[in-house]
């Protein structure tokens, strides 16, 4: 709707009649000489009036007392307000601006003084609302393709995922690990990570990373389809040929991640290249393929190593039987499986309980 009106709250008849002359070539002119049927106008017509001129006084002599009121209707928000007044008091004009009017119309009236302040204030008013519209409608269109970027980002977050499952699924169709080996190592090492974050600061893991090296553990085994059967198979103790061979699944791993798997996520191809380069490295310095010792290891390396550990032990392989949950803990706590950090098995013993929930859950009996 045009704004086009402008309405004239005054109850002195000759002040108003001024007015009126003034306007009338440029709007349709509005009249109230009391304070109802200024809102009662207000209320019909507000979205087509431009400004509205008033005479605080009305309909008694208590200043500010109309002006109070249409504040309070939020009347001051969607239309400019003009006051009209003879006072000349700097306190007495500050108070009409904290109840939201945007300028003053002083008695004697000078018609073109009058119309020319009366036009900036409509200009500006207008360029206002009309930038407010921009905004509003800019704001709209950037949710709308938030909104779709983000439908994007989950689907392929989803078609990352799936990738990813159906990469570290090789292995258990090959049975070269138990059925729920992978699913298992993902839970242990979301629930070790959450410890660790609590505890260590220092790591600077968020939820939003731990989520991350989650998926990325998925991969930590992908070398060893690579791996002949006759060597991965076997059931009995391997030569130490044989157990080159099988170490070799941590850089071919690495290998493949780096040169076959291209996710658009960054971070997470790093994360799971580190982790299925390293997840075989101790501590001490004692493991490989690179020998990195102590901080060397990245704390997702560090996590997945001790998790898949904990696997290792609680599960049947083709070449063990799986030991009880209190076992794979005390050998782990004890130093029987490798050497961790002191950091790394202070959050293990917060996660104890929930790490035989997690091998509960899902066992492969």
């Amino acid at each position: 709707m045009v704004r086009d009106k402008v309405l004239i709250l005054e109850d002195d008849d000759a002040s108003r009649t001024q007015l009126v002359d003034i306007f009338r070539d440029q709007y349709k002119i509005l009249e109230a000489t009391n304070e109802k049927q200024g809102v009662d106008i207000l209320r019909k017509h507000a979205a087509s009036i431009v400004v509205i001129l008033v005479n605080i006084s009305i309909p008694a002599k208590n200043d500010f007392q109309v002006l109070q009121r249409l504040s309070k209707k939020k009347f001051c928000r969607q239309i400019p307000f003009m006051m009209i007044t003879s006072e000349e008091t700097s306190s007495y004009e500050k108070r009409g601006y904290e109840y939201g009017i945007v300028g003053y119309i002083k008695k004697p009236f000078y018609p073109d003084t009058v119309k020319q302040l009366v036009d900036n204030v409509v200009d500006v008013f207008q360029y206002k609302l009309k930038l407010e519209v921009m905004v509003k409608n800019q704001n709209q269109k950037l949710k709308k393709q938030n909104e779709m970027l983000q439908q994007l980002a989950e689907k392929q977050r989803t078609m990352n995922r799936i990738l990813i499952e159906s990469l570290s699924n090789i292995v258990e169709f090959r049975n070269l690990e138990s059925e729920q080996h992978i699913k298992r190592v993902r839970e242990f090492t979301l629930c070790l990570g959450n410890s660790v974050m609590k505890l260590y600061p220092e790591y600077e893991l968020t939820a939003e990373k731990i989520q991350t090296i989650g998926w990325a553990s998925s991969l930590h085994d992908i070398g060893k389809i690579v791996i002949p059967d006759h060597i991965i198979l076997k059931a009995g103790k391997l030569n130490e040929d044989e157990y080159e061979v099988i170490k070799s699944h941590t850089t071919k791993g690495a290998e493949i991640i780096e040169k076959l798997i291209h996710l658009e996520n960054e971070e997470f191809c790093d994360y799971a290249y580190d982790i299925a380069r390293h997840h075989h490295e101790k501590y001490d310095g004692n493991g490989y393929p690179d020998g990195l010792k102590g901080e060397e290891i990245s704390i997702a390396a560090q996590i997945v190593s001790l998790v898949d550990v904990y696997d290792a032990l609680t599960s049947r392989r083709v070449y063990k039987a799986a030991y009880k949950t209190e076992k794979a803990y005390q050998m782990i706590v004890n130093g029987q499986s490798g050497v961790f950090s002191s950091k790394l098995l202070k959050a293990f013993t917060e996660v104890r309980k929930p790490f035989e929930i997690i091998v509960a859950k899902y066992s492969d009996d």
